[in-house]
Parts: C-alpha cells; sequence; structure tokens
C-alpha cells in the first residue's frame, strides 16, 4: 500500500528541478511517524541506532510503517517510533544521513547528513514577535494556492489547540499591509507550537521570503466578528488524546537520546 511519504517522494522524483515538490517530501517526513532500527532495546531513555556506512557515511535505518521494519529485517529487532521532526533534531550535528525505507519501498532513498542538519534547522527556527495592532481587516487575496494547502495541512494536525482561526488582509496603523492569521481561544501555552506551524506551512510551501503574521484573540475580543465576517476560516479539529506511551523512548515527540 502506498504511503503519503511514497507518494511525496515519487512526485519529487517525477520533477527533479521542482524544488515545491522537494520541500514538501520533507514536510511529510518531518509531520510523520518514522521508526528508527536500533542495535539493541533502549535503556534509561537512551537508544543506540543501528547503523551501515556507504562510502565512509554513516545512515541510520528508518521507516515509515513498522511493516515494513520488520520486513527489511526478517526478524525481531528492537526499534523506537518519533516523528519525523524528532529524528531530524536527534540526528543533528552527529554527520549521520538516514537510510528511509532501504530495499521495501518505493520511497527508498539515502538523506545525507547536511540534508538531515537542514531539515533539523529548518524546523527550529522560531517566530518573530512584533506588537503592531490592525486598523483594518479585509477578505484575503492574492496568496498563492500553495501556501493555502500548507496552511491547511498543519492547521489540521493542530486539533484541539485553538478554537477557531481565520485568515484575513490586514492594514495596521503604520500603513503597511499583509495578510494575518487569527487564532481565538489559544491553549495556554500553545502560541508557539501554532506559529512555528504557520512558519512551516510558509517554509515547505515554497513560497521566497514570505510572511504571514499571527496573532492570538480571546473569544470576547471585538476584533473576532470582524475576522468571521470576511476571513477565510481554517478548521481546527477536536482534539485526540494519545494512550501514555508504554516504554521508555516510545513518545514520538521526545525521543531516546543518542548512546
Amino acid at each position: 500500500m502506498q504511503t503519503e511519504l511514497d507518494a511525496a517522494h515519487a512526485a519529487m522524483e517525477a520533477a527533479p528541478d521542482d524544488g515545491t515538490a522537494r520541500l514538501r517530501f520533507y514536510e511529510r517526513l518531518a509531520d510523520g511517524e518514522v521508526f528508527l532500527l536500533l542495535e539493541a532495546a533502549p535503556t534509561d531513555d537512551r537508544a543506540s541506532p543501528d547503523l551501515f556506512d556507504v562510502e565512509g557515511i554513516s545512515y541510520a535505518l528508518v521507516f515509515d510503517r513498522e511493516a515494513r521494519l520488520a520486513e527489511f529485517v526478517g526478524k525481531p529487532a528492537p526499534f523506537v517510533g518519533m516523528s519525523g521532526r524528532a529524528l531530524a533534531a536527534m540526528l543533528a550535528g552527529q554527520g549521520i544521513g538516514v537510510a528511509l525505507n532501504p530495499d521495501v519501498a518505493p520511497s527508498a532513498m539515502l538523506i545525507p547528513p547536511d540534508a538531515v542538519d537542514w531539515l533539523a534547522a529548518t524546523l527550529a527556527q522560531g517566530p518573530a514577535m512584533m506588537s503592531a495592532r490592525p486598523v483594518e481587516v479585509f477578505a484575503p487575496r492574492g496568496l498563492p494556492g500553495g501556501l493555502l494547502q500548507a496552511l491547511d495541512r498543519k492547521l489540521a494536525a493542530a486539533g484541539g489547540l485553538a478554537q477557531a482561526v481565520w485568515l484575513v488582509g490586514v492594514k495596521y496603523g503604520d500603513g503597511g499591509r499583509g495578510h494575518m492569521l487569527g487564532f481565538v481561544g489559544a491553549l495556554p501555552g500553545a502560541e508557539t507550537a501554532l506559529a512555528a506551524a504557520v512558519g512551516e506551512a510558509l517554509v515547505f510551501s515554497g513560497i521566497d521570503a514570505g510572511v504571514l503574521d499571527v496573532t492570538f484573540l480571546p473569544s470576547a475580543d471585538p476584533i473576532v466578528g470582524r475576522l468571521a465576517r470576511v476571513g477565510l476560516r481554517f478548521d481546527l479539529p477536536e482534539l485526540v488524546v494519545p494512550a501514555a506511551p508504554a516504554a521508555p523512548g516510545m513518545d514520538p515527540d521526545r525521543p531516546p537520546k543518542l548512546r
């Protein structure tokens, strides 16, 4: 069965000069769950990846499905699941690449260490703070369809972190104009994650030098009604709380440390 990562890989391979297709592949890798093959079972939140060398470069064995890992190994073997972004952060700066789905999927490829480092650095970028308040809001216009699709994907994964979000055109007191996403009723502490998701949508949509302002509003703020009248609404699904990890190292967003 083809996975989302297989499809993104096929699109990238079909258009090797298309930077946007390449960015979307790395977005799918970052947002998805992956499974890292280990030398031994993790202990005390530390793990040793099963590495192999190709022309002097070490690669970690990574799969986007447990079944693919099992097919590759052919016997019981220790592994750990995590998000692709957590994997990139764990491997970054250590000169280790990723051998993705080797021999078991059409998306099989070697991702070199510098690409892993780039992905980790891209995902680690934080949003810039601003204090300007809009004096006028209006319907958004002129935004690329690729950016709207990227926002839809990112916000669909932010279930439960806010009550609603609207995209509007905006004019500020200094005369500046742009576009703004207004999050209404965000959970305390979720602002950084939501702003980072918007930043990633800009990066992975391939928009050069794109800027999209973000604001967080209480549901009682008078401007909320104006956003609802003229804005484009993105639906955030209800939060689904996963079961607690059963063993050390099995939380997808808290991977074990390398030994």
